[in-house]
């Protein structure tokens, strides 16, 4: 939504594991919300804290998706039906509608339909949120590289 937990995350989980795969600078990666609420801001303190235990690094700057956005990139990921919607409404001609999807389509470990929003829970809440990024980004991985 705010651009400052999940979809940060889900960016820097992303580049970590291209840049483990040897792919990073070859698929470009970004995140966005759907609210212009935090823009500018850096991710939330708990979630980098979180991502930098598992030895990954976040540097996002939060921005709000645009419908530029729904043109310029391949896949748009998003993590609830609520920002589901609200990206879907930046497409007037449902041109995009095959490209934009919810980010636990590509989870194969977990049941979960949505990427929780771990912003008023605890600690457990920032893991459960990563765990989810690395098993969907692992296999995304494996379609760039042609695997999956």
């Amino acid at each position: 939504m705010g651009n400052i937990c999940r979809s940060p995350a889900a960016e820097g989980v992303m580049k970590h594991q291209l840049a483990e795969a040897g792919l990073l600078g070859k698929v470009e990666v970004d995140s966005a919300g759907t609210i212009n609420l935090h823009a500018g801001n850096p991710p939330d303190s708990r979630m980098t804290a979180a991502a930098a235990n598992r030895g990954i690094k976040l540097v996002h700057r939060a921005r709000q998706v645009t419908a530029q956005d729904l043109a310029d990139f391949d896949l748009i990921l998003v993590m609830d039906k609520e920002n589901l919607r609200d990206v879907r409404q930046l497409d007037r001609t449902d041109q995009y509608d095959s490209k934009i999807k919810l980010f636990c389509d590509y989870t194969s470990h977990h049941s979960q339909i949505e990427v929780p929003d771990p912003y008023y829970g605890g600690p457990a809440g920032f893991e459960l949120v990563l765990d989810l990024l690395e098993d969907g980004c692992a296999n995304l991985v494996r379609q760039v590289q042609g695997q999956g």
